[in-house]
């Protein structure tokens, strides 16, 4: 692979890989390139190397524009001793899994020292308003992009947020402005570290809700740029983007539309649940799973803001871990939720209860997604 080609870009953080990807990958093939990419959720080394052997011909070579990876934030340490990248994203870093990741603080530490590895020729592209991710440039032999958003939402650190002290000294940090979690313009007191300035803060175009894809968007089309590929070519490939997956994914299903937002941690859970209420939802199922791809330690849902939950008319929850849910709907004080321990009849029940012009909404942990997906469309992922 090393006489290849072939541009090789890895995807990595604790969200927004998937739907990251996928625009990469859109606005790629919408500009006449050729490119490969591990999916279905396959981000481990097995994943990266399945994938490689599909597409390399008989003397091992890839033929391809691009290859494109999203990488599990355990593996990327390892990947990267194996393969340099020619473009790096890192999104963001958020609790998640604690039971299999250990603190953010670990993963960091982990990717700082891969970084040092790398050779001049990686670009890296990150996110300036997550402190620990924009402080992996520190140091880094290649050229740095930085992405943030130009206009934050407030200035109050919300119970979940993760990244609180200054990566270089420790000492809290203080924050001029808050997107969500601990994403902002950031800065700290005693060692004068900031945020970087971003090379790219806006778009005219944001194809998927929530300001969490805000993010998602500026990293994409920040690493398309630096391809030379121009911002009218992107803008325009992303005008019929649809979302991968599980990921904001609309289905229709016996007359109704369904929206299913996965959401595996605080902050992807927060993030959704503040998009549900921004588009109108008045009918929303929430299933939780403690399975291996969701991670066993559910915990995160005492740190989910459930503000305003009487918005929705209707709240029905599902999944292995139903009644933990149900005990944390009942401490928000709604007391009109449904409890299923089959999900096939959550879903119908909450169809029959979504007005024609109404969106059901489905906020899933990643097995769930999966079962809700079969039982939409009948098909398996993986």
């Amino acid at each position: 692979m090393r006489e290849s080609n072939t541009k090789i870009i890895f995807v990595a953080g604790t969200n927004g890989k998937t739907t990251t990807a996928k625009l990469l990958r859109t606005v790629l093939e919408a500009d006449g390139n050729t490119v490969i990419q591990n999916q279905s959720g396959a981000n481990l080394l097995n994943g990266v190397a399945s994938t490689l052997l599909l597409h390399t011909n008989f003397v091992g070579k890839l033929k391809q524009n691009y290859a494109l990876f999203e990488v599990d934030e355990s593996a990327l340490p390892l990947l990267l001793k194996e393969i340099t990248p020619d473009y790096l994203l890192l999104l963001n870093l958020f609790r998640d899994q604690l039971d299999r990741y250990g603190e953010i603080n670990t993963i960091a530490s982990k990717w700082k020292e891969a970084l040092s590895l790398l050779p001049e020729k990686t670009t890296l592209i990150l996110n300036a308003d997550d402190s620990q991710i924009a402080y992996l440039g520190k140091g880094f032999k290649g050229k740095i992009a930085y992405f943030g958003l130009k206009e934050s939402l407030g200035k109050t650190l919300q119970h979940a947020a993760d990244s609180v002290s200054c990566p270089n000294c420790g000492t809290k940090l203080t924050f001029k402005h808050i997107s969500f979690s601990h994403l902002g313009d950031w800065h700290c007191n005693n060692c004068h570290e900031k945020r970087p300035r971003p090379d790219l803060d806006t778009f005219p175009l944001f194809p998927l809700s929530g300001v969490y894809n805000q993010y998602n968007t500026l990293a994409a089309v920040l690493a398309l740029k630096q391809l030379g590929i121009t911002e009218k070519a992107i803008e325009t490939a992303l005008e019929g983007f649809k979302p991968a997956f599980g990921r904001q994914e609309i289905v229709e299903y016996k007359g109704k539309k369904i929206q299913l937002f996965l959401s595996k941690n605080p902050t992807s859970f927060n993030q959704s649940y503040a998009t549900m209420k921004e588009l109108g939802g008045k009918t929303l199922l929430l299933v939780l799973n403690d399975r291996i791809p969701d991670g066993r330690d559910i915990s995160w849902i005492w740190d989910a803001d459930l503000t305003n939950i009487d918005q929705f008319n209707h709240i029905l929850i599902a999944g292995d871990r139903v009644y933990d849910m149900a005990l944390r709907i009942k401490y928000e004080g709604y007391k009109k939720f449904k409890t299923f321990e089959n999900l096939e009849a959550a879903i119908k029940t909450g169809v029959s209860l979504t007005q024609s012009d109404e969106t059901f909404f489905i906020l899933p942990t990643y097995s769930a997604m999966l079962e809700c997906r079969k039982i939409l469309t009948g098909k398996k992922i993986l």
